[in-house]
């Protein structure tokens, strides 16, 4: 079975022989971007690129796959790619786009693949489309995902791809460089559904490891450790006005807000993510259930699932205890 689910992701990649996690050297790899993750890549010589650069879309390169998330501004490659356009050693990806014939002058989100076939009706002079303007801030920021593939450990959903805080907080990297958090499956089912959440407001600074957001229990309050630095762009106020979509949907509609930072890779880089996340949620559980043991005596020993509500169905563990131990405040 994990050999099947390894080879329908590596289908999914559409990447060539080779291909790892972010970290190691292969001769002749490349960082690549999927699924909110850094990979190295070493296509092979049919290789198609999952993610293409736009200036391998529009036919300047022949194989370069985006490594900064769609995020052309802060993007080294395409800053330099740029500056040989003006220098006039190579075609910039706009005046190849211009050669072609009418139909195929797509928008450049279009080439990208972010979008369906749409036509570009400014010249590819992008600074003047309304279009590109609502696509980056607003569409781009407002639009969800949600995980392609969910594990299990006794009862708590741990998503592969999404990147996790030793607070219970997780981040995982959006089209354009953009950063959706959230609280996970396992703070949530463990304090129970809040009757409020206090999310920041746009445009406060957020820091890494210190207090980013609150939730409130009737006279319990909690405080949730940022697991990302960055500015928030944007906040989900269907969760604001109805905190159980949350506890319903942690990794889908339940998304706080997003966050935009000048470092992705920087600012995920201590996270953990995939076979670290599992193997730190499964000491997370062993944790409570001590503390459950602790307090009601012996679990019982065919392994079951603890309750969506833990603290609910048993306040003697202590709301301090909990948002001490796991979320890392109290």
């Amino acid at each position: 079975m994990a050999n099947e689910r390894s080879e329908a992701r590596r289908s999914r990649l559409g990447y060539g022989s080779t291909y790892q996690k972010g970290g190691a050297h292969a001769a002749g790899a490349i960082d690549a971007v999927l699924g909110g993750q850094v990979w190295k890549v070493k296509p092979d010589k049919k290789a198609k690129a999952d993610h293409p650069c736009i200036w391998m879309a529009a036919g300047v390169v022949k194989y370069k796959n985006c490594n900064n998330f769609f995020d052309c501004t802060t993007c080294k490659f395409d800053a330099g790619m740029l500056r040989k356009a003006e220098e006039g050693k190579l075609a910039s990806w706009q005046d190849a786009m211009r050669c072609k014939p009418e139909l195929d002058r797509v928008c450049r989100h279009s080439l990208t693949g972010r979008i369906a076939k749409r036509s570009c009706a400014y010249d590819y002079l992008c600074g003047k489309c309304d279009f590109d303007q609502y696509f980056e801030d607003v569409w781009a920021t407002k639009s969800n995902t949600v995980p392609s593939e969910i594990q299990q450990v006794k009862g708590f959903d741990v998503p592969m791809g999404y990147y996790f805080h030793g607070g219970h907080a997780w981040a995982r990297i959006e089209s354009g460089g953009y950063i959706r958090v959230g609280l996970d499956d396992f703070a949530l089912k463990v304090l129970g559904q809040a009757d409020a959440l206090d999310l920041p407001l746009m445009g406060k600074q957020l820091e890494k490891g210190t207090a980013g957001w609150g939730l409130k229990r009737k006279h319990n309050l909690a405080d949730v450790l940022s697991p990302i630095n960055g500015v928030i762009v944007e906040v989900n106020n269907t969760v604001r006005q109805d905190p159980g979509v949350a506890n319903r949907e942690p990794f889908g509609d339940g998304w706080l807000f997003m966050v935009s930072t000048p470092d992705v890779k920087k600012t995920m880089g201590d996270l953990m993510v995939d076979q670290a996340s599992l193997d730190w949620m499964n000491a997370e559980v062993d944790h409570l259930e001590q503390m459950i043991e602790d307090v009601a005596g012996p679990l019982a020993a065919d392994g079951g699932h603890l309750s969506a509500d833990v603290y609910g169905n048993l306040p003697d563990l202590g709301w301090h205890n909990l948002t001490q131990r796991f979320l890392k405040t109290g």
